[in-house]
């Protein structure tokens, strides 16, 4: 049975547990933003090249478009 005693001394071991599962938990969804940001990135120039390629847009629209960047890019903001 428990007593009072180890369960305090539990506190501190559970709290150190939490504290890295929470870590841990951060760093796998900012890298998968990252990595999913890129992708669409990655997506977005294959289709302006698709675009180009077809003769839908002119290669200097297409420029044009790759040079814009993301809109949080232009607007100045951080998140």
């Amino acid at each position: 049975m428990y007593t009072l005693a180890s369960m305090a001394e539990a506190i501190p071991v559970v709290a150190l547990v939490g504290t890295a599962v929470v870590a841990v938990v951060a760093i796998v969804i900012v890298n998968l933003r990252m990595m999913m940001s890129s992708r669409a990135m990655e997506q977005t120039r294959r289709e302006i090249a698709a675009y180009v390629a077809e003769g839908t847009i002119s290669p200097e629209e297409a420029e044009r478009l790759l040079k814009a960047g993301p809109a949080k890019a232009r607007q100045g903001g951080c998140c």
